[in-house]
């Protein structure tokens, strides 16, 4: 029992770490044909997630910077991993490129893929991304995810906390209970 762990750990780190190695793979490109295919994809996550979810356009007129990971791809037997390639926009403009690489391990199985968007409400949270050598989620400013009935039921008045975290456009089916850990790292493209 104790070996079977030991191999999913194994593997769930080899995984990370190859998906990590392998951003300019994820495009298929290096260097700013990489960044224009990003920023390609950022648009269209934005759009989608604005058509399915008003109060997520009403909540980018008043961040400070929005985080976009389009097509996350999330993926696990025992041991999983997920990565997705991104980029921070600042007044509507690129101001950087992202990865998110977290490992898991526990009971869970599939295949799931999904846009991640995170809007930094405070500029001392979107500080805190910028400045660190990689941002541990649950780690640093408060993070909310936004779901239909908390998106429906904010307001100016209701809006507390640094950063809202929407999931949108998920296709594929992940299911288990597991321990997991994200990790936002900057890149160049």
């Amino acid at each position: 029992m104790r070996s079977n762990r030991m191999l999913a750990c194994i593997l769930a780190l080899t995984g990370l770490l190859l998906l990590n190695g392998c951003q300019s793979l994820v495009t298929g490109r290096s260097g700013p044909e990489a960044a224009a295919e990003i920023d390609r994809s950022v648009d269209a996550a934005l759009q989608r997630l604005y058509a399915t979810t008003p109060k997520a356009r009403e909540l980018a007129k008043r961040a400070s910077g929005i985080l976009v990971f389009p097509g996350v791809v999330r993926a696990g037997f025992i041991g999983g991993a997920k990565f997705g390639t991104g980029a921070l926009r600042e007044r509507g403009r690129t101001s950087g490129y992202y990865n998110v690489v977290a490992g898991s391990y526990g009971l869970q199985a599939g295949v799931q893929s999904y846009d991640y968007a995170m809007f930094f409400m405070t500029p001392k949270a979107l500080d805190y991304l910028k400045e660190s050598q990689g941002w541990e989620v649950g780690s640093g400013p408060t993070l909310v995810v936004v779901d239909s009935g908390v998106a429906n039921a904010m307001t100016t008045t209701t809006l507390r906390s640094d950063v809202y975290t929407f999931i949108s456009s998920q296709k594929g089916l992940m299911a288990g209970l597991g321990l997991q850990g994200s990790k936002i790292t900057r890149f160049e493209p």
